[in-house]
């Protein structure tokens, strides 16, 4: 009997990244101008590292609290007081090892195997992913995509809920089609919500990124005592972590206990130097974010601008997010395209095949990066794109 054969059905189940099945082919090559994961170009901020640092010098690589450490609870929860004028406790704020985490977390608290949980497609691949892995049916409601925008349509998504759907996950503004709910439309999510006595999980780790000015609306500015939300977010886009691994939920403090357990049986917490510096990063990180919102928003211009003046791709500029979605006429096959461009331009894109119902033939950039790279990255796809 093979290895193989003495795994679990679900582990074996679990999908290749479609998008690091690209990372991975084009690894380490010369003149390569990688858009395909969602981070951006720039390092972490040196005060968020020396605040890192400090907290090694200080010692702090021991056990420490499973929800996180207070002073960064209390500082999340500050955040939320300027961003979005939201009166929340620490206590309703529990520290993760990334927004990835926090979201397996609450799969694993919301469902049950053999549950049914929606969520908006095209969709990033990990949370379909972490269904399948904790034994729940993936349920993938397709956005509308009309004369390039995305839209979302609530009777499609109400006639998916069955007795067994016990969540739907909603991300707002969406990676990667840019899609971003509107406030009536936060609203008729909560009456679902209600209606069928299902919880919410609210990926909103873009909300910043909101190109019509202001942060994109949340279900904070909508939801009531007793709505069934919990929100899952990252350090990795504002600041500039990605590699760092942190995130956070914010969840009804009633949850606590379970969260903590469920914390203490997969990462028994996250290091307590690297909560200092997220710390750092979230009392004093402000004016970073605003300078990586500033170039998300240039960036999306760049690249957009250039590709859609070859009059060969259909996607508008994104209302927020990081991402451009690129539908380019000519092109049905998103995995053979993205090899085929990054062989003969050496711009990495990710398939819109690996984010599932209604990602193909989709193309997906990051614009958040150097005005120049991606002037070059959009030069490189216009000649591309000008001879299928």
């Amino acid at each position: 009997m093979s290895y193989l054969e003495t795994i679990s059905a679900r582990a074996k189940a679990a999908p290749e990244s479609g998008i690091v099945e690209i990372i991975n082919y084009a690894r380490g090559r010369d003149n390569l101008l990688p858009l395909w994961a969602g981070e951006g170009d720039l390092p972490t901020p040196g005060f968020i590292r020396e605040a890192a640092k400090a907290g090694l010098d200080r010692g702090e690589t021991f056990y420490t609290y499973q929800r996180g450490i207070p002073e960064l609870r209390a500082a999340i929860a500050d955040y939320y007081a300027r961003y979005f004028n939201a009166a929340l406790s620490p206590e309703h704020v529990y520290v993760t090892g990334s927004g990835m985490h926090a979201i397996k977390l609450m799969v694993e608290a919301l469902t049950e195997v053999g549950d049914e949980a929606i969520y908006l497609a095209p969709a990033w691949p990990n949370i379909s992913a972490a269904l399948g892995v904790s034994g729940a049916k993936q349920v993938g409601v397709p956005l509308a995509f009309t004369d390039g925008r995305w839209t979302l349509d609530l009777d499609r998504l109400e006639a998916a809920i069955t007795p067994k759907t016990t969540m739907m996950f909603i991300n707002t503004p969406s990676n990667p089609t840019g899609w971003t709910a509107s406030l009536a439309e936060l609203k008729a999510l909560l009456d679902v919500s209600r209606r069928h006595g299902i919880w919410i999980l609210a990926d909103e780790i873009y909300a910043l990124y909101h190109f019509a000015g202001g942060r994109a609306a949340s279900f904070l500015d909508v939801m009531e005592d007793g709505d069934r939300v919990v929100f899952v977010n990252s350090f990795s886009k504002n600041w500039s972590m990605t590699g760092w691994r942190l995130g956070w939920l914010v969840a009804p403090p009633e949850l606590g206990d379970v969260i903590e357990n469920l914390v203490q049986y997969t990462t028994s917490g996250v290091a307590q130097f690297m909560q200092s510096g997220a710390l750092a990063a979230i009392r004093d990180g402000d004016s970073f974010i605003t300078e990586n919102i500033r170039r998300a928003r240039e960036g999306r211009d760049i690249l957009c601008d250039r590709l859609l003046a070859t009059n060969r791709v259909e996607t508008l500029k994104p209302d927020g997010a990081l991402y451009a979605f690129l539908k380019i006429d000519g092109i049905t096959g998103s995995r053979r395209a993205a090899l085929d461009i990054v062989d003969k331009t050496g711009v990495g894109l990710a398939p819109g095949s690996a984010f599932g119902p209604g990602g193909e033939p989709f193309l997906r950039a990051c614009f958040l990066r150097d005005g120049g790279q991606l002037a070059d990255a959009a030069e490189r796809l216009a000649d591309y794109i000008g001879k299928l």
